[in-house]
């Protein structure tokens, strides 16, 4: 137990799928893992682990943001041992050829600020995915009717922001789309040496101003949550 997760020793899986939304990981708890158990509700942030073709998985939620997610990484990877961590949540597209319901796996994170700057000074650090679960997660959308799109992401610290011409220059030089918590994510797990990934799918789109009204998501986010899980096994 920490103190923002309440499992006990050994309920916590060495692979650990992480959205945001904390009622998103009950969902894919129960549609995708067998024998699903309730391991943490600390604070209201859900915690499931289960099995996925006989592997122990756990899907935890990391709430909105960096700061919030940089606290449930650092306690799943110091505390419980995780070991592969994908985070699995909506991305705001920035790129004409990027769709609605379309899969982006983040190669790489361009950020403004995370968590862990302070501690970088001067040095613009630049956090990136593991190559094996990147390859075995593009591999594993051959299978899948969607579209797929890898490259790199922009991770906001900010959901209200107000700079359009950030957004003009991001989109202008090939970033894919805009979240909120991966860049942390890849720099916590190359401080630990502990495998990550971002699996995201397109909930709305910067450029045309489209989105996904809520009740049409839960079924566009099983593909991400089958990737996912099918990278982390491959």
């Amino acid at each position: 137990m920490t103190i923002h997760i309440g499992a006990a020793p050994g309920e916590i899986a060495e692979t650990v799928l992480m959205p945001g939304d904390p009622y998103r990981a009950r969902w894919a708890a129960e549609n995708f893992l067998d024998d699903a158990k309730l391991v943490n509700e600390v604070r209201g942030m859900l915690g499931f682990t289960g099995t996925y073709k006989g592997n122990q998985v756990s899907i935890q939620g990391s709430g909105m943001g960096m700061p919030s997610l940089s606290i449930y990484a650092n306690e799943l990877i110091r505390d419980y041992g995780a070991k592969t961590l994908i985070r699995v949540g909506s991305i705001g597209a920035m790129q004409p050829q990027v769709k609605l319901r379309d899969v982006i796996i983040a190669m790489t994170c361009t950020t403004v600020a995370t968590p862990s700057s302070t501690i970088f000074r001067e040095l613009n650090y630049s956090p990136c995915a593991d190559y094996g679960l990147l390859e075995a997660a593009v591999a594993a959308t051959r299978k899948r009717d969607v579209g797929v799109h890898v490259g790199g992401i922009y991770s906001s610290d900010t959901f209200y922001a107000e700079r359009p011409e950030l957004n003009e220059e991001l989109t202008r030089h090939g970033i894919l789309g805009v979240e909120m918590e991966a860049a942390e994510l890849y720099t916590l797990a190359a401080r630990y040496g502990v495998r990550a990934l971002g699996i995201m799918t397109v909930s709305d789109h910067l450029q045309t101003g489209e989105d996904l009204p809520s009740d049409q998501r839960e079924k566009t986010f099983g593909d991400m949550i089958e990737i996912a899980l099918d990278a982390a096994f491959a």
